[in-house]
Parts: C-alpha cells; sequence; structure tokens
C-alpha cells in the first residue's frame, strides 16, 4: 500500500469539504436559505443521472458526465462564486479559477491530478457531448430554483428574461428537449411576474 499516496488523497478529501461554504446566489427551492457548491454539484449528479437519457447525443459516457458535474465548481474553493450575470467579476474568473485547479487539483498525485483537471478543463470547453450534457444540467439547475423561488435571485439582480435566454440559450446543445422545458419555465416565469420582459 502507497501510504504517501494515500495521505494525499485524504488531504484532497479534507480540502474539498471547504466546497459546503462557497454559498451561491442562487436559493434552495423552499427560499429558506442559499444554496452551496457541494449541494449543487450533488444536486447536478443526481440530474445526470435522471436525465441523461434527453441528451442530444444518446452515446454520452454518464459517468464521466457525473465526475464532470462533481468536480467542476472545486476550484470556486479559492476563486469564490462568480455570480453569472456579474459581468464585472467575469472578467477574470478564468484566471482566478485556473491558479485555483493548479493548487487543488495538485494535493493529490499527478495521475489523479490530471484526471480532474482534465475533466474540469473539458467542462469548461463545453465540447464533448459529455460537456454540454453537463452544462446543460449546470444551467437548467438554476432556473428551476429561480422559477420555485417566484425568481427571487434574478428580481434581487434585475435580471431580465433576455438576459436569462442568452446565458442559457446553450443548454440547446447538450439537450434540445431540455432546452424547450427550460424555455417553457422562462416564459412562464414571464407570466407569473417572476421575471421582467425587458
Amino acid at each position: 500500500m502507497d501510504l504517501i499516496r494515500l495521505e494525499k488523497q485524504i488531504q484532497f478529501i479534507i480540502e474539498i469539504d471547504k466546497l459546503k461554504q462557497i454559498y451561491r446566489q442562487t436559493l434552495l427551492t423552499d427560499g429558506s436559505r442559499n444554496e452551496n457548491d457541494a449541494e449543487h454539484s450533488w444536486h447536478l449528479a443526481i440530474m445526470a443521472a435522471i436525465l441523461w437519457e434527453h441528451a442530444e447525443s444518446k452515446d454520452i459516457d454518464l459517468s464521466r458526465v457525473i465526475k464532470m458535474v462533481l468536480i467542476h465548481d472545486l476550484v470556486e474553493i479559492d476563486a469564490g462564486d462568480t455570480f453569472c450575470y456579474d459581468e464585472k467579476g467575469n472578467r477574470d474568473k478564468r484566471e482566478r479559477e485556473e491558479k485555483a485547479a493548479q493548487r487543488i487539483f495538485n494535493i493529490l498525485d499527478s495521475d489523479q491530478a490530471d484526471e480532474l483537471r482534465s475533466l474540469w478543463e473539458e467542462f469548461e470547453g463545453r465540447q464533448t457531448p459529455e460537456a454540454k450534457f453537463a452544462s446543460s444540467l449546470d444551467r437548467l439547475q438554476p432556473l428551476l430554483h429561480n422559477y420555485m423561488t417566484k425568481g427571487a435571485a434574478w428580481k434581487k439582480h434585475g435580471i431580465t428574461r433576455s438576459k436569462v435566454i442568452e446565458r442559457n440559450k446553450h443548454i440547446a446543445e447538450g439537450s434540445p428537449i431540455l432546452w424547450n422545458f427550460a424555455l417553457d419555465i422562462i416564459q412562464k416565469s414571464v407570466e407569473n411576474g417572476y421575471l421582467p420582459e425587458n
């Protein structure tokens, strides 16, 4: 048994517990508090397991999608959560996250560090069928939360229908079915007064 390798793995497992302390703008569906990144990642993993049949590609590697959504926000332990509609915060987001990826993934031995870094890069690049589907879920989940909380985060930040459409339109790349569902949620949100038209 390689005890040094095991120690690094345990150190990584302890480090990523910090993800539970990174809070998002998204509220829980009951509106009681903000969701943390660990809860968000868990929710996406369950969504992947349930919704994979709606992926655009019928040959996706589901285990790869689940790994991707579980690790995609680990960089936020150092970089923090950047609200998706925050133009200023998004300017240096990639730089902050690259630095975080370098530190966090490299707690592990190089083979596992390289695998996780590769999965993170794949998710960010949105080029493979798996990454497109994972990204679709990452965008759909906050839409559901906003709808269930009557647009709480949208209202707080003055977000309009056109911004939501622009931000989320690539859901269609991973799943046209889920994009049609998202459009229906957006329309209902406008009709119910949760989301301003313009």
